[in-house]
């Protein structure tokens, strides 16, 4: 009896390890399978590149690549390609596959990108930010933003080359920009506001900080005095305070639609340089005044030409009676240096000296 149950219970002692052989094989294959496996875990992430489905984030940074990835997954919401050489953002580049995307978020900062072709971004029906920061823009086509009705929010900061300024406002002219929020342009070196109308948006933050914007002219005002939901962030702009300022100083003093307005300061001219555009008293910037001044100056020209014309007149007139005074003058001063003339002739001889007394 003793003898079966020993034999019994080797039996299951050798099974039981048997089956803890087993399971332990089996981690270890799938421990393996795991860390040797490829990136791509969801099987449908691009190649270099970070998924979390979740979250719907696909992040593309620091690759070889020129081009956009042809094989981004349709539940991206969200895609960040950063440092990786594209300089041309061309047609359909976010279409590869002839679908629409469901992102939202589209990042494409430092890049490089210098041309962005017509229809660049259609496929992305429902993007709402759009994040084109610190590239290199040469080129933009009129049609760039084509295909973005739900667009929101659009950064362009440090990104706008000289060759690019004047093509920015057609770019930004796009009827699907018409739900567009927040446009940001900092650092551009733009002289002017690249928007024509501000009618055709809906935009509630116009950032213009660290630009060449000397001058806001009258009709720039006027617009901006009709979009009273506008914020217009002005900082680090050389303004030049003269009278071509009128309608923006007092846009500035009378309205809230500049955040930054206590910041912005004077560049020209000399005797202003530095000093708040706010702080500027209203004969600074007074158009009449200036004009003023220089009629006033050109009057005073015209009435001294005119005394000088009236002197010369008269002196020609009185031309004959003028030479006459003239000559009894110099005969008058003849006679004069005659007396001296004898008197120290006089003085200078002894003899005649005592003729004299």
């Amino acid at each position: 009896m003793r003898e079966n149950m020993r034999i019994f219970c080797a039996s299951v002692n050798s099974k039981c390890l048997f089956s803890l052989w087993n399971q332990w094989c089996l981690c270890y294959a799938a421990v393996v399978c795991l860390l040797f496996s490829p990136v791509r875990m969801d099987g449908d992430c691009p190649s270099s590149c970070i998924c979390v489905r979740e979250l719907g984030t696909v992040t593309c940074r620091d690759g070889e690549d020129t081009d956009v990835p042809g094989d981004i997954p349709e539940w991206t919401s969200t895609l960040v390609l950063q440092g990786r050489n594209i300089s041309t953002l061309q047609s359909g580049a976010f279409r590869d596959n002839g679908t629409e995307l469901e992102m939202t978020t589209l990042s494409l900062s430092y890049n490089g990108i210098q041309t962005i072709e017509p229809y660049a971004f259609l496929g992305l029906p429902r993007l709402r930010l759009l994040d084109l920061s610190h590239n290199q823009l040469v080129s933009i086509s009129a049609r760039a933003f084509h295909g973005l009705p739900q667009l929101r929010s659009l950064y362009l900061n440090y990104s706008i080359l000289p060759p690019a300024t004047a093509q920015l406002s057609s770019a930004l002219s796009a009827q699907s920009l018409a739900n567009l929020h927040r446009l940001e342009l900092a650092g551009n070196r733009l002289n002017s506001i690249p928007l024509a109308r501000f009618d055709i948006y809906s935009l509630h933050a116009l950032v213009l900080v660290n630009n060449s914007i000397e001058i806001i002219g009258g009709e720039n005002v006027s617009n901006l005095y009709q979009q009273r939901h506008l914020r217009v962030y002005l900082y680090l702009n050389p303004f030049r305070c003269t009278c071509d300022l009128e309608a923006f100083y007092y846009w500035l003093k009378n309205s809230s639609q500049c955040p930054d307005a206590g910041r912005l300061q004077c560049s020209e001219p000399e005797a202003k340089k530095g000093i708040h555009v706010e702080k500027l008293r209203g004969e600074d910037v007074d158009c009449m005044n200036e004009n003023l001044e220089a009629v006033s100056y050109v009057f005073l020209g015209i009435v001294l030409a005119l005394i000088g014309v009236v002197f010369l007149m008269v002196l020609y007139l009185n031309r004959g009676g003028i030479k006459r005074w003239l000559n009894n003058i110099r005969e008058a001063c003849r006679d004069q240096m005659e007396i001296y003339h004898y008197r120290y002739e006089q003085d200078s001889d002894p003899r005649l000296a005592n003729v004299a007394v």
